[in-house]
């Protein structure tokens, strides 16, 4: 009685036609697909196994459009074999598509080999950053790969989770990739330290929702810290880590020893001199030391482009519109009517009217501390050698990014 061997056949000499040929190889995917589609209780992981092996050698031999039909029916499944997967997926995109966008049979692991093929393009790893959910683990394979139309793509997918060295990357990276801020803006992960960091490099409209999100109180700080400030005080302010936490959490903005020592008298004073002589770098040091922050920072806010920050300091120092508008024009920058929203003047006005001084005092003393306290040479030689322990240091990132190479 026939038994089905191949032997039966007399395959060992049997030669086909090429239609022949081409019919039966077809057949045989078919089954070979039916086997691996079959449900648990049909068949034993080790035969959908074996079953998934021989169809990989028959598509190692068969057309585009086998393999597409291929990679349709594998997306539907939960439970193909992992190896099938990978090797479909790293297939050229028409291929890989289907199963990118859809299917569930896929881990973190097989995403990830996937994205690292050799034979895996950007187009590919843009169809892994769509899929309905991408955890931290490949997302920070992909942006470690730097391809920003697969960053952009996870940025708008809702169903992507970025852990913080992803954000951070794609926040160093959107200083020369602009389209990348409004995305990050918008992403819940992005820390204050880094939309902060971003606010020096986004456009107008950024700047401001980076100010609304992150422009915040400090009251719970306040209260935590109140019964420090009179111990510190006793200490005669000796530990300077105490004095610079407390100098960034406490109510008083202005630098009251730079305002007794000043020819000017007070901050306004220094203003109101630029009405009757040139800007100088002498001034701006002592403007910046009555504002209660170091020249490093002055000098950032004050050649600001935009325009903005410049309203936060002067909302944050206390001075009344007057002086506000004193300042802008001792710079020399061209004024238009206040309502004016495409023009920096009117931007920097409506800023200066719609937050608080509290908050403002928040986003001018992170800007003080983030920009100027890490940047010593030895902390800047550390930066350029890449030292492990700055990664924990948001002061020395955000120093860097923002007067680092490429400013």
């Amino acid at each position: 009685m026939a038994d089905g061997t191949l032997l039966e056949f007399g395959i060992d000499s049997f030669e086909f036609e090429e239609g022949g040929q081409t019919k039966t190889r077809a057949q045989v995917t078919r089954r070979l697909q039916d086997v691996v589609g079959l449900p648990g209780s049909r068949i034993t992981p080790q035969e959908r196994h074996i079953a998934a092996d021989l169809l990989i050698e028959v598509l190692r031999e068969s057309d585009l459009g086998t393999r597409i039909r291929c990679a349709e029916r594998m997306a539907l499944l939960v439970d193909a074999p992992s190896i099938l997967l990978r090797y479909l997926a790293k297939d050229e995109l028409q291929v890989a598509i289907p199963l990118l966008e859809v299917c569930e049979g896929f881990n973190d692991s097989d995403l990830i080999a996937t994205a690292l093929a050799p034979s895996a393009t950007t187009a590919h790893r843009v169809m892994i950053a769509k899929r309905k959910q991408v955890s931290e683990a490949v997302t920070d394979v992909l942006v470690n790969l730097g391809e920003v139309d697969v960053i952009q793509a996870l940025l708008r997918n809702d169903g992507s989770t970025f852990a913080h060295p992803a954000i951070e990357q794609a926040t160093a990276m959107s200083k020369q990739e602009s389209s990348l801020v409004p995305l990050l803006v918008r992403r819940p992960e992005l820390r204050p330290s880094q939309g902060l960091t971003m606010f020096w490099w986004a456009e107008s409209e950024e700047r401001r929702r980076i100010l609304q999100r992150f422009a915040v109180e400090r009251t719970t700080l306040l209260e935590a810290a109140q019964d420090i400030f009179a111990k510190a005080a006793n200490d005669g302010w000796r530990d300077p880590l105490v004095r610079k936490t407390l100098q960034f959490i406490e109510r008083r903005q202005r630098n009251r020893d730079a305002a007794n020592r000043s020819p000017y008298g007070s901050l306004e004073g220094a203003i109101e001199a630029l009405d009757h002589q040139l800007p100088s770098r002498e001034l701006f040091v002592e403007i910046s030391f009555l504002a209660g922050i170091k020249p490093m920072c002055g000098a950032q806010i004050l050649s600001d482009g935009g325009g903005e920050s410049i309203a936060v300091l002067c909302k944050a120092t206390g001075l009344k519109r007057k002086h506000f508008r004193l300042l802008w024009k001792g710079l020399r920058r061209p004024m238009s009517d206040d309502s004016d929203l495409s023009d920096p003047w009117g931007r920097s006005v409506l800023v200066f009217d719609t937050i608080s001084t509290n908050k403002a005092q928040t986003v001018l003393r992170y800007w003080n501390w983030a920009l100027t306290s890490a940047m010593s040479p030895t902390l800047a030689a550390k930066l350029e050698e890449g030292d492990e322990e700055l990664l924990y240091s948001v002061a020395a990132r955000s120093s860097n990014l923002v007067f680092g190479a490429g400013s």
